[in-house]
């Protein structure tokens, strides 16, 4: 029964957090996607502002498509930012841009997780892509020592996505503080703006702490599976 127990939690959960998450993405930016900013500059101009002020004039920015496709690439120095952001004079707007600005700082500084992060990327792509295919062969193969063997392998690689976002919470959680930070010092957000822009990030933060609650989940269901019998 506990190991029944056991694996509808490790199945349901995840579901649960991931579910609670996507509401709460979507009520902030409902809310705040229509609220302009102070400040009336759009999404791209703020990050080209904070990015200046911070020393970053050699960081690069462009328009990418889709919806909260906002991301920095470090490796390029490219801040890429969504339609609703680069061009939006919200609340949102000015949330997310100085959010991705709070990540090309953190290359500036060194901080460690990002780079960490950034390393693993290659490892997390390979564990992703072939750890169910080496899971089902270990599965298949269980009544022998080599299946086990075999499924714990896959198991190890699948726990590279759970690493992955380990190291991304603390990534995300530091370039929010940075992006009140800057908002706040450089004069462009008013105190009831970054209240705004804390819901903003917050409900962001907590599809990454969903993430992490599904990987986890999917490691630990694995090895129930495969010892538990």
């Amino acid at each position: 029964m506990i190991p029944i127990l056991c694996s509808l939690s490790c199945l349901l959960v995840p579901i649960l957090v991931s579910l609670l998450a996507e509401w709460r993405v979507k009520s902030a930016v409902d809310r705040y996607v229509k609220v302009p900013n102070a400040s009336g500059q759009t999404g791209a101009e703020i990050a080209r502002y904070l990015l200046d002020s911070q020393d970053l004039q050699h960081v690069e920015l462009q328009r990418v498509d889709g919806t909260l496709t906002d991301h920095y690439d470090p490796q390029n120095n490219i801040l890429r930012l969504s339609p609703a952001v680069y061009d939006g004079r919200s609340v949102f707007a000015a949330g997310v841009a100085a959010h991705e600005v709070g990540h090309a700082v953190q290359d500036q500084d060194g901080y460690i997780p990002l780079y960490l992060r950034t390393a693993i990327v290659p490892l997390v792509r390979l564990g992703s892509a072939i750890s169910p295919w080496v899971i089902i062969a270990g599965f298949a193969l269980s009544i022998f020592l080599i299946g086990i063997v075999i499924a714990l392998i896959g198991v190890l690689l699948y726990a590279t996505v759970a690493l992955f976002s380990f190291v991304t919470l603390p990534v995300e959680f530091n370039a929010s503080r940075r992006a009140k930070e800057l908002l706040s010092s450089q004069g462009i957000a008013t105190r009831e703006e970054i209240q705004g822009v804390d819901r903003v990030l917050d409900a962001a933060a907590l599809t990454y702490v969903a993430a992490t609650i599904d990987a986890t989940a999917g490691v630990f269901y694995y090895l129930l599976r495969l010892f538990v019998r």
